[in-house]
């Protein structure tokens, strides 16, 4: 019939929907935090004057485009390890044979002693380089006023730029390095859920091991404990936690003790100990070089981050690739057709949830590493903000879906909310409302996938 079209012409009119649900399924969460991403960005767009190392290069380059150049030039700063740092940087920056620039370092009464003094030696400068801070203080003024051999004295500071403190590399690494411990539970937190169990314990056992880990370093030498002993004392800790996931696995598969009540009963459990081994109090007696996994840094990257990366890209390897990952989906899909395909589905019920003991001893190990401590008030609601990560990461509540990076997008996702709503001066009873939101609407999107798929 004329103006019918084509068989090869007719689309159906809902593949378009069908594409865009399709990609929102697979990408929704990246997009999701892109957009945080973007968010925070802008709100926290503003005008900021360069600080440290950049601050002093970009001052230096200024003051050598100066015409003419000046003859003697004098850097203040305040006393503050900040300002410091940018005399330090910009002294080398400008130095040179014949006049190498004095850098008075102290309070504004501080400087404006020493610089009389210079002026009164007949070494005045023709420039004070400063920080934005130093910039602003009323000495200057007074000077020009009081002291003619600066009357036309120039002080000069970095040039202030617009540019979002959400984006500035540090607070970048900041996010990473806060969600680290996290993201480390959650990988085997994943797991628990994917198998259709849960996991309340990881708080308390994060506090069991950073307690163990500073109990054992301090009967080991305390602050002269060698790095064996250290590493003695990370993998008893570690273990301890092993252990407790064990015993919640076994309650589970062996005595049919809904997951909620065994982890809830061990989170218990877990924080008590940690109490009683701490005594109720922190424990501090740990050497220095015990910071390394939480405070130091590989190629500008924190140690902690690259731990998690390298966990996350095991855990990934496992679930996706591996027999033992293939079971993990079965159990969790149906649990009935998993057994009558001969998979142990006990053991692989409380292997994972060691696992999970294990990755929270590990978080433990690098909280006290992080804190230089041990104490039982470590990895308070620890247990919230992991299940969080791996609920808005894609994970279904009712097992049998999900995947490990995909909880890593949503510990990134819970961190970025939380940072950018600490850089908006967000009280915290507000972010916990928001955090809130944010769960409920994961788990509300989880529900609507199930029943597109029923449907």
């Amino acid at each position: 019939m004329e103006g019918t079209p084509r068989a090869s012409e007719q689309r159906p009119p809902y593949r378009f929907q069908s594409t865009l649900r399709r990609l929102f399924a697979q990408y929704g969460m990246v997009l999701a935090l892109v957009g945080l991403c973007a968010f925070f960005s802008w709100t926290t767009f503003h005008l900021e004057s360069p600080l440290g190392s950049e601050g002093a290069q970009s001052l230096a380059s200024d003051i050598r485009a100066l015409q003419p150049t000046p003859s003697r030039i004098v850097i203040v700063a305040s006393p503050d390890d900040e300002s410091r740092a940018f005399a330090s940087e910009l002294s080398r920056e400008l130095k040179r044979p014949d006049a190498p620039p004095a850098v008075i370092v102290g309070d504004p009464p501080t400087a404006r002693q020493a610089l009389e003094a210079e002026a009164a030696a007949g070494r005045a400068p023709d420039v004070v380089a400063t920080t934005q801070a130093g910039r602003n203080w009323a000495v200057w003024d007074a000077l020009h006023t009081t002291v003619p051999a600066f009357a036309h004295l120039r002080v000069l500071a970095p040039t202030a730029r617009y540019r979002s403190a959400f984006l500035s590399p540090s607070n970048l690494r900041n996010i990473t390095d806060q969600i680290s411990v996290i993201a480390i539970i959650a990988a085997a937190m994943t797991m628990v859920i994917i198998l259709g169990g849960i996991d309340l314990s990881v708080g308390s056992l994060v506090a069991l091991a950073a307690v163990c880990v500073a109990w054992l370093i301090r009967r080991f030498g305390g602050e002269g404990a060698s790095g064996a002993s250290m590493l003695v004392a990370s993998l008893a800790a570690i273990a301890a936690c092993g252990a407790v996931g064990l015993f919640s696995g076994v309650m589970v598969t062996a005595f049919r003790t809904p997951p909620f009540i065994a982890t809830l009963a061990m989170m218990q459990v877990a924080g008590g100990l940690a109490f009683i081994v701490a005594q109720g109090q922190s424990i501090y007696d740990i050497p220095a070089s015990f910071t390394w996994l939480g405070r130091s840094e590989l190629a500008s990257i924190p140690v902690s981050v690259l731990l998690m990366v390298v966990i996350y890209i095991v855990a990934h390897f496992v679930m996706a690739r591996s027999r033992f990952g293939r079971m993990i989906y079965a159990v969790g899909g149906n649990a009935e057709a998993a057994r009558l395909s001969g998979i142990p589905i006990a053991r692989v019920r409380t292997l994972v949830y060691v696992l999970s003991g294990l990755m929270a001893g590990v978080g433990g190990v690098v909280t006290a590493s992080q804190l230089k401590a041990g104490s039982p008030t470590y990895g308070g609601a620890y247990e919230l903000y992991v299940i969080a990560a791996v609920v808005v990461g894609g994970t279904s509540l009712a097992g049998g879906e999900g995947q490990i990076l995909g909880t890593l997008i949503g510990a990134l996702i819970i961190g970025v909310i939380r940072n950018g709503m600490n850089l908006m001066n967000v009280e915290p009873y507000t972010q916990k409302v928001m955090l809130g939101l944010v769960i409920l609407g994961a788990v509300l999107l989880d529900m609507w996938k199930r029943r597109k798929v029923m449907v």
